[in-house]
């Protein structure tokens, strides 16, 4: 690793510190408002307009140009609010304060030890702080971030509110870590929505994307059952909802049964998208590049 590459890491790492100790000092709400304000600002300005746009377009190729113009601003109100409330996640109680609203525990309760799977929704942290709360245990996966003083910095931010990890999700030792905390009783959590490109090509808004197959290999491996999840904002206050499980095919045929079942997660996913479209996290390539000239 180059002296560079050492010197560009830790400025990163003081700016993260010195805007984490900045929004320390304000309120929830007056921070996600901010957050807000700012990235619908400046966001319209960077690289990520364009794939956020384009992304819009490959799914919603119907929608009037004003009516995608409204959403982009919105997704980046919603980008905002996430990352500024990221350092003050750990404020949030979600079953006592009254900015977390649960539906449908219960059927976590009725389904644990389950693989909840879930994506980008508004602020996903708030889906990991209520599974941390629920009083029943749960591992979430985790991929590491590149620069590696920011990684640790997250992974203490998100430990401060009880959350476990699985740094390497997608190699096989993260995948024997899954199976024993199935077997302990733990519940593991997957985020199920992002580009995958080891993965299997499944339509996600009529055009193929690669898509992770983890959750549901892990499902039909362990019979355990395959848990929706997903989480809508309102301004600075949140509903996270638990869904029936995703039934699964078992038709003997496995691989068949994997295809079928990532295609259900797939339409899960994209069903959440299409009620709250501003609310998913349009900035990374979900298609194939050729997509995006």
């Amino acid at each position: 690793m180059s002296l560079g590459k050492k010197i560009g890491w830790r400025l990163e790492a003081l700016a993260y510190d010195v805007v984490g100790l900045i929004l320390k000092l304000f309120p929830f709400g007056g921070i996600s408002g901010f957050g807000g304000w700012l990235l619908r600002l400046i966001g319209p300005l960077t690289s990520k307009h364009k794939i956020a746009k384009t992304g819009l377009e490959i799914a919603f190729p119907d929608k009037p140009e004003t009516e995608i113009a409204q959403i982009l601003k919105d997704q980046w109100d919603n980008t905002g609010r996430t990352f500024a409330e990221f350092p003050i996640t750990h404020r949030i109680k979600a079953f006592e304060d009254g900015r977390v609203t649960v539906k449908g525990l219960e059927i976590f309760k009725a389904n644990a030890p389950a693989i909840i799977v879930t994506g980008h929704f508004a602020n996903w942290e708030i889906m990991a702080t209520v599974l941390t709360q629920s009083a029943l245990p749960v591992r979430i996966t985790y991929r590491k971030i590149n620069n590696p003083y920011i990684d640790a910095r997250v992974r203490r931010q998100r430990e401060r509110y009880g959350t476990k990890f699985l740094v390497q999700k997608s190699t096989h030792k993260g995948g024997r870590e899954l199976l024993e905390a199935l077997k302990n009783g733990e519940s593991v959590a997957l985020l199920n929505d992002q580009k995958f490109n080891t993965g299997i090509s499944v339509p996600f808004f009529g055009q193929e994307a690669m898509t992770a197959q983890g959750a549901t290999r892990l499902a039909l491996k362990t019979g355990r059952p395959l848990l929706p999840m997903a989480v809508t904002r309102d301004g600075a206050n949140f509903t996270v909802t638990f869904y029936d499980p995703i039934v699964l095919d078992k038709t003997g045929d496995r691989d068949a049964d994997v295809m079928n079942g990532v295609k259900k997660v797939t339409e899960f996913i994209e069903t959440r998208i299409r009620e709250n479209p501003a609310q998913w996290f349009w900035v990374h390539r979900r298609w194939p590049k050729g997509l995006y000239k």
